[in-house]
């Protein structure tokens, strides 16, 4: 399975009925003719006093043409299967279903199954008695020289055109004209790095990257070599003629599968080439006329004059409709980054500085037993994470940014250090614990009250619990016995016996390990609270030294 569809011979029908079911649209009720109308719209209602307009052919090409269906645009719109023009019969049907005696105007792409199916059905529905004019939208510049350019993403632009003149109540003459008049002044050029996938096929096996193509998988006028974003839309502007002289409304159309980063790359490189000052309008970027999942995007320009302007921004209930944007120049603010001392210009503690050196000497000694324990539970970097910290604490003290005889300072500067030096979570949550603890310790000179007060913050943020095999469960009881006016030996054997016993935790509440099967777990202490019992370890030993 490669796409969501279910059976492919249903898929214009189920994609129909999805639209239908949360749009203000009605369906016909018979398979022969796929059409979809305006709920609110009656012939000898609406349809006396409103020009109606029709269009419509292959679908694949989504939203187009129904969800352009809505007050302000299209009446109707009749689906074919895909890329494939649906029958007269099924056009003459849509053409009953929609026109008054203000009459009908049929907004054909230039194929031509479409122009000759659209235009006999036109035929017919006149001799039956209708008023139904025709305008043929032949926007592609891929083919200079061709008799008959295919009709693209400007087709929209004659729609959206064509709604306004009907919805302020022009006759069917002046809609004719107006819509005649846009489809004349619109182009547009596509390209794409791979073709579309159809319902039921396998992938296609074009992946090259083409230049000049239309929206039924037809190959590009050439192959093309785009090296970045900017140079695909140099390519497509240079084969628009290189427009100069704006103002332009610019249509910047996804045909199908580019990921939303890449149109706003697009649409970046489209404005800048075009120069902002030139575009008075743009529309999108945002799947308009698709084709299928092509991997690809087009760009259609038309004449930002007033009338055109006021069309385009004139209010619509088409939902596929993109809301129209002004363009502008690219507005920035200075962000304001946190003020704090510079490091180390607090007091200094001699005795202090020699013991922070050697709980970081420890845990740096410590990069290879940790690394190997968290190889069996992780991804095997604890120990570098944590030596990463260590080294970064005696650089400082080497340099003298460490305020060692203060206390709120001190722990204010390892967090900013531990937030900048060590990388993935241990890194944030020490720095979470430490930040905390001096807004403790600017208050209560207490390093157990302080760190217990960062041990909840890191608990509020980070998830884990005492008991999550993490190294909480070897920290928070070694803070605990201190905070109970214990010693610092008793402090070092529960940070021992906490990490111990998550040896024996087979499974994980937090952090990488509560990925890990129950059985990797077994046997093995967590890396972190194996860091913390050494810390205190180390600590107490340097005390008993004293």
């Amino acid at each position: 399975m490669h796409h969501f569809y279910n059976q492919s011979a249903h898929l214009v029908s189920e994609l129909l009925e999805g639209l239908a079911m949360s749009t203000r649209v009605t369906l016909s009720d018979h398979q022969d003719a796929r059409i979809v109308m305006r709920s609110d719209w009656q012939p000898d209602r609406e349809g006396r006093q409103q020009v109606a307009l029709i269009s419509g052919g292959g679908s694949g090409h989504e939203p187009a043409h129904a969800g352009f269906v809505g007050q302000g645009m299209l009446t109707a719109a009749v689906a074919g299967d895909v890329f494939a023009s649906p029958g007269v019969e099924a056009i003459l049907a849509g053409i009953r279903a929609c026109c008054g005696d203000a009459g009908c105007l049929l907004i054909i792409k230039n194929y031509t199954g479409d122009r000759l199916n659209f235009g006999l059905a036109a035929e017919r529905a006149r001799e039956e008695g209708f008023q139904v004019e025709t305008v043929i939208v032949a926007d592609d510049v891929a083919l200079p020289d061709a008799p008959q350019p295919r009709g693209l993403a400007g087709t929209l632009l004659v729609h959206k055109m064509a709604g306004y003149c009907a919805e302020r109540g022009d006759d069917l003459a002046t809609v004719h004209q107006a819509a005649h008049d846009m489809a004349t002044r619109v182009r547009s050029m596509g390209m794409a790095l791979s073709s579309a996938t159809l319902p039921g096929q396998e992938a296609s096996s074009r992946k090259t990257s083409e230049l000049g193509l239309g929206i039924h998988n037809e190959p590009g006028v050439r192959q093309v070599t785009p090296d970045s974003a900017d140079d695909a839309v140099t390519q497509v502007l240079e084969a628009l003629g290189r427009p100069d002289n704006g103002p332009w409304v610019v249509l910047l159309n996804n045909l199908g599968s580019c990921a939303p980063q890449e149109m706003q790359v697009l649409k970046r490189a489209c404005l800048d080439q075009l120069g902002r000052a030139n575009v008075a309008l743009l529309l999108g970027p945002a799947p308009l006329m698709t084709s299928l999942d092509m991997h690809g995007f087009s760009v259609t320009l038309a004449p930002a004059d007033k009338t055109i302007l006021e069309a385009l921004n004139a209010p619509v209930q088409a939902p596929a409709w993109p809301t129209p944007q002004t363009v502008h120049d690219i507005e920035t603010f200075s962000p304001r980054f946190s003020q704090r001392p510079s490091p180390g210009e607090g007091r200094h503690d001699e005795t202090r500085g020699h013991l922070i050196a050697h709980l970081a000497t420890t845990l740096k000694d410590s990069e290879k037993a940790l690394d190997e324990l968290d190889a069996r539970v992780g991804d095997g970097d604890a120990g570098a994470t944590f030596a990463a910290g260590a080294r970064a604490v005696l650089n400082a003290l080497n340099e003298g940014r460490l305020s060692t005889g203060e206390n709120a300072r001190l722990a204010s500067e390892l967090g900013h250090l531990f937030a900048t030096a060590m990388g993935g979570s241990s890194g944030v949550l020490l720095s979470i614990l430490m930040t905390s603890a001096a807004q403790q310790l600017e208050e209560e000179g207490s390093w157990p009250k302080a760190l217990q007060a960062g041990i909840e913050r890191m608990q509020h943020y980070g998830g884990a619990q005492q008991g999550d095999r993490t190294m909480l469960d070897a920290l928070i009881p070694a803070i605990e016995t201190l905070a109970d006016g214990q010693s610092l030996e008793a402090a070092a054997q529960s940070a021992r016996s906490g990490a111990d016993e998550t040896a024996g935790m087979r499974k994980a509440g937090a952090g990488r390990s509560s990925l890990v099967p129950e059985q990797a777990l077994e046997g093995v202490v967590d890396p972190g609270a194996e860091a913390v019992a050494r810390l205190f370890e180390a600590m107490a030993g340097r005390a008993g030294h004293r």
